[in-house]
């Protein structure tokens, strides 16, 4: 529970909110919004615990233009250390890439890279993330109104050397209700059913099978319910 305060200017596109929390931290972060530069936003956060006296502090910086995005996240206090990733679109065609950076020891501390293609009947990705050493290859295919495929693979290069394998699909039934399911290569498979009850409930059914220890209690039931306003 907090009490927070919030101050607007819209024509001077600035945004002041203050906090205070019932554990005693109090939170400001100050949003400034294409004043600097045109699809630029900048925003300051700060925590403060009055009884202890720790201090956070952190820089965020986005930036999008039509067919570019980039983000910037800055820890002030702790290194200080630098996250930034970037996506570059044109035509359907997409490339973006991420890495992290300690001040302090003056090193690259994680990179990845991506590249990938969508259109609105597919899309499809490659990754390589952890320093470039776990891959991955994604495609998603919408066949028509009614059913949705996809499948994925991966391949850790310092694990072992199998790859792994996932398929699934997801089929509308009516305009209320869907299944899904889904296979690994590990002998895992899911099925899920979900049902709109009426405006705003919706019933959910699971079940996980491992099919490799079908006399063993590997598996899973579940069900929930999901309101919504």
């Amino acid at each position: 529970m907090q009490i927070e305060g919030k101050y607007v200017d819209a024509s001077a596109g600035i945004t002041l909110t203050q906090s205070w929390t019932t554990t005693n931290v109090l939170n400001t972060k100050f949003e400034l919004d294409n004043q600097i530069a045109k699809g630029l936003k900048a925003e300051l956060a700060t925590d403060f615990v009055p009884s202890s006296k720790d201090f956070g502090a952190k820089l965020n910086l986005a930036f999008k233009q039509p067919n570019f995005h980039a983000r910037a996240f800055f820890d002030m206090m702790k290194g200080p250390t630098a996250n930034i990733d970037a996506v570059l679109g044109r035509e359907g065609f997409l490339v973006g890439g991420e890495a992290g950076y300690d001040v302090q020891k003056a090193a690259i501390t994680r990179y990845s890279l991506a590249v990938g293609y969508t259109v609105p009947q597919y899309s499809a990705a490659v990754t390589a993330t952890n320093n470039l050493t776990v891959f991955s290859a994604a495609y998603y295919h919408k066949v028509n109104s009614e059913v949705e495929a996809g499948a994925k693979a991966s391949w850790d290069s310092k694990g072992s050397n199998n790859v792994g394998l996932e398929v699934a699909s997801k089929y509308r039934l009516d305009p209320a209700s869907f299944a899904k399911a889904k296979v690994n290569d590990r002998g895992i498979a899911s099925l899920a059913y979900n049902v709109l009850l009426r405006s705003g409930v919706t019933f959910g059914v699971g079940v996980s099978v491992d099919t490799q220890k079908l006399n063993e209690s590997a598996h899973k039931v579940g069900t929930h319910f999901e309101f919504s306003g």
